[in-house]
C-alpha cells in the first residue's frame, strides 16, 4: 500500500490562491483552513486593535494590522496571520507596508482564542511566532477573561481583568487594562 504525500506549496503560491472566504494559514507548506471567528472575537479584536492603532499613530511607533500574513519560515514555508499584529516603525521596509505577506515576524502577535481551537493549536501558533523572532505574543482567552503573555525563553505571564497589558521594550508607552477588552 502506498501513501500519498501532500503537495507542499510556497508562500508565493499560497498568496496566489483564490479566496475561499474562510480563514487559513500555510503551515509547513500545507494549507490549513479554520472556522471563521465568532462575535466576541471580532469585538475584542476591534477594541484592542483600535487601542494599539491609536497609540502607534500618536507616537509614530509603527504599523498595527489585523490578520496580516507573516512569512515565519521557509522550506517548507510557514505563513501565519495573527488576529492583531504590530511591526515597529524601524522594521517597516523602506518600500512601505507590503501588498503581499510581510517577509518577517511581527514585533507583537495577538491571538484571540476561539471555542473551536484546541490548546495544542494555540501552543503551536505561539511557538511558531516565538521561534521566528517575535518578541511578544499575547493570547486572549474570552471565556476566562485572561491574557497570557508569552516571551522568548518560555516565560508565561497570566493577566486577569484588573491587570495591565504593557511592555516597555516592544510597546513603549502603551498600557491597557485587560478588563477593557471585555467591556
Amino acid at each position: 500500500m502506498s501513501t500519498v504525500t501532500p503537495q507542499l506549496i510556497t508562500a508565493e503560491e499560497f498568496w496566489a490562491l483564490p479566496d475561499t472566504g474562510r480563514p487559513r494559514a500555510l503551515v509547513r507548506g500545507e494549507v490549513v483552513e479554520s472556522m471563521p471567528p465568532g462575535g466576541i472575537h471580532g469585538v475584542i479584536a476591534i477594541i484592542l486593535g483600535g487601542l494599539l492603532r491609536a497609540w502607534a499613530k500618536a507616537g509614530g511607533h509603527g504599523v498595527v494590522g489585523a490578520e496580516s500574513g507573516f512569512i515565519l519560515d521557509r522550506n517548507p514555508d510557514l505563513v501565519r496571520g495573527p488576529d492583531i499584529s504590530f511591526v515597529a516603525a524601524a522594521r517597516v521596509p523602506a518600500t512601505g507596508i507590503p501588498e503581499a505577506f510581510w517577509q518577517q515576524a511581527p514585533d507583537l502577535a495577538v491571538e484571540i482564542v476561539s471555542p473551536s481551537e484546541t490548546a495544542e493549536e494555540v501552543r503551536e501558533k505561539v511557538r511558531d511566532f516565538l521561534q521566528a523572532g517575535t518578541p511578544l505574543v499575547w493570547v486572549v482567552y474570552p471565556r476566562t477573561r485572561e491574557v497570557l503573555v508569552h516571551r522568548p525563553g518560555g516565560a508565561i505571564q497570566v493577566l486577569g481583568e484588573g491587570d495591565t497589558l504593557e511592555d516597555a521594550d516592544v510597546l513603549p508607552g502603551f498600557a491597557c487594562r485587560v478588563g477593557e477588552l471585555f467591556e
